[in-house]
């Protein structure tokens, strides 16, 4: 079960990543205002799912 957490540490901070390089992207070319604000709210949500799979993670390692 702990494997499977360390698998899917990586996977959520990419996602993060992810999202915040499509973010920027859309910024610097002067995208659409409505979606950066999905984007920025997407980011929140996916660092929120990251951030408990991390605490997730480092509870299973202490046990």
């Amino acid at each position: 079960m702990t494997s499977f957490f360390y698998f899917l540490v990586p996977v959520a901070i990419g996602a993060v990543g992810i999202v915040l390089l499509f973010g920027l992207i859309n910024m610097m070319r002067g995208g659409s205002p409505n979606t950066s604000q999905r984007l920025m709210r997407l980011r929140v949500l996916l660092q929120f799912v990251a951030l408990v799979i991390i605490m997730i993670t480092i509870w299973l390692m202490g046990r």
